[in-house]
């Protein structure tokens, strides 16, 4: 069974209440109490929950103050025997076990949107990779800038925000994609045009032979189909815990190699296909962006009817 640890931490004034709260929890096991300790001045509840019943209840618990007085600690079980928690598995929906920690969810998205200076350095080498795989016509090249790029945690980090009505995360997401795509392409175009003036480029992109290229700098309706597809799957990816699916997430977004194509058709004076470039970079933003958001929203929509449907009698 998916149990989930809770651990709250109260003033005394508060306690009645939030043991009040978890008694009348039948999904509630393992309560366990422990008073105040004179030099902190407050009380430790803890106890074990499913992960079906564990939203509501953390709801519960910051509707109570919990969260501004004191403050609640979550953390997964990895095994329990209980025979009481082999009941409760029992009667309940097998599909329940699945529900998304949403406290959970919101803060890994959260701890994801810290920008620190790797994730700067990141984009300039998947942008590098990216614009070596421009000029000799890899395919393979193009997929590892994707995997390196790191803008998505970003762009779910502004959804997250917008959802919230949170201007913080969107602000600073926001500024951290227009600086270190800004960045990325400085570096890469630098790079690009040191390769031209040596020559390094493939016969065929001399030749105007580009798939790679073509791929990128041609925004259409499969581009939007694309991104929309992947921005559902990431943000579902992310809220179920599926690594290997939002690693094809990565792979499907054309936000690193557009980046790589502006510096490299700029350095090239290709002004067409900067443009081109330019535009499936925001394009691709704007939709996953957009996607994220109402796919967040739609899916605490349906497990919030599917939680009260299976609690009917």
């Amino acid at each position: 069974m998916d149990l989930v640890h809770i651990r709250v931490v109260v003033p005394p004034v508060l306690t009645r209440s939030a043991v009040d709260l978890l008694t009348g929890d039948e999904q509630v096991l393992n309560l366990v109490i422990v008073s105040s300790a004179h030099v902190t001045g407050s009380d430790a509840i803890d106890c074990d929950v499913p992960r079906g019943a564990a939203n509501g209840l953390l709801d519960d618990l910051r509707e109570l103050g919990v969260d501004r007085t004191g403050s609640i600690a979550v953390d997964g079980v990895g095994l329990m025997f209980s025979r009481r928690a082999e009941q409760i598995e029992a009667g309940q929906p097998r599909a329940l076990a699945r529900v998304p920690l949403w406290a959970t969810v919101e803060a890994r998205i959260r701890a994801e949107g810290t920008y620190v200076p790797s994730f700067y350095l990141f984009l300039v080498i998947a942008g590098l990779i990216g614009a070596v795989g421009i000029l000799t016509n890899s395919q393979i090249l193009i997929v590892a800038a994707m995997v390196v790029g790191p803008e998505y945690s970003a762009i779910t980090s502004i959804a997250l925000g917008l959802d919230r009505h949170d201007r913080r995360p969107v602000r600073e997401g926001t500024r951290a994609l227009t600086a270190g795509f800004l960045l990325a392409i400085g570096v890469t175009l630098g790079f690009a045009a040191l390769a031209r003036g040596a020559g390094l480029q493939s016969k065929a992109f001399d030749l105007g032979l580009r798939p790679v290229s073509h791929l990128i700098d041609t925004p259409d309706f499969f581009s939007v189909v694309v991104a929309f597809l992947a921005g559902v799957v990431g943000i579902v990816s992310l809220t179920e815990g599926r690594g290997s699916a939002l690693l094809g997430v990565f792979i499907s977004v054309t936000t690193i190699p557009a980046a790589s194509d502006i510096a490299v058709s700029l350095a090239f004076a290709d002004w067409r296909q900067a443009r081109g470039s330019l535009l499936q970079l925001l394009l691709n933003v704007a939709v996953l962006v957009v996607v994220g958001l109402f796919t967040l929203r739609l899916q605490r929509r349906l497990w919030r009817r599917a939680t009260r449907f299976s609690a009917l009698p």
